[in-house]
């Protein structure tokens, strides 16, 4: 079989890495980009991802499969049908260690529209700004979080402080609690 008509080896590895956590009696965890075509709780996605777990004790109809995660989950006490396509699994990790594995993130045609909300408000002052590299290629740009309030970095104006600034005063440090035997 040819590379490109290959099936993608992400929903091999989650699989692996999931059954990696649970032969270890780790909790796996599976970071997900959100968008219209994940079903999950929308109260619990934070910046277009949420970190859902996977584990035996969290979930149930638990299916791993090619295309999609399915699982059946309690959140606030009520039971959700999740339903999580594969290609939006940023990583799969076990809680107790953080060992696992990230993904790219896969474009589609509609690119980032499909998004829930854009990840930086329209009140915010930062914008993303292609920087060049000096070994650029035409399919590869670095992306880089820039300020575009103007004067902000002169002489302390601005939104940010001076890095020399003094740190403030720590709290006295508190005696140590100890436990008191009743009898």
């Amino acid at each position: 079989m040819n590379a490109p008509n290959a099936t993608s080896t992400r929903p091999y590895l989650i699989r692996a890495l999931y059954e990696w956590c649970t032969d270890n009696g780790f909790t796996p965890y599976v970071a997900v980009s959100v968008d219209n075509t994940v079903q999950v709780p929308r109260e619990y996605v934070k910046n277009n991802e949420i970190v859902l777990n996977i584990g035996f004790d969290a979930t149930s109809s638990l299916t791993l499969g090619n295309e999609f995660i399915e699982f059946k989950a309690r959140f606030g006490g009520a039971a959700r049908e999740i339903l999580v396509p594969i290609s939006h699994v940023i990583a799969i990790y076990a809680r107790e260690n953080g060992q696992g594995m990230a993904f790219p993130l896969e474009t589609t045609s509609a690119g980032t529209s499909d998004l829930l909300e854009p990840p930086l408000g329209a009140s915010d002052h930062q914008a993303l700004q292609a920087v060049p590299s000096s070994s650029e290629t035409p399919d590869s740009k670095i992306m880089q979080l820039v300020d575009n309030v103007p004067g902000a970095h002169a002489k302390g104006k601005g939104r940010h402080k001076k890095t020399d600034a003094p740190e403030p005063p720590q709290p006295p440090p508190r005696p140590r609690p100890s436990l008191k035997r009743v009898k």
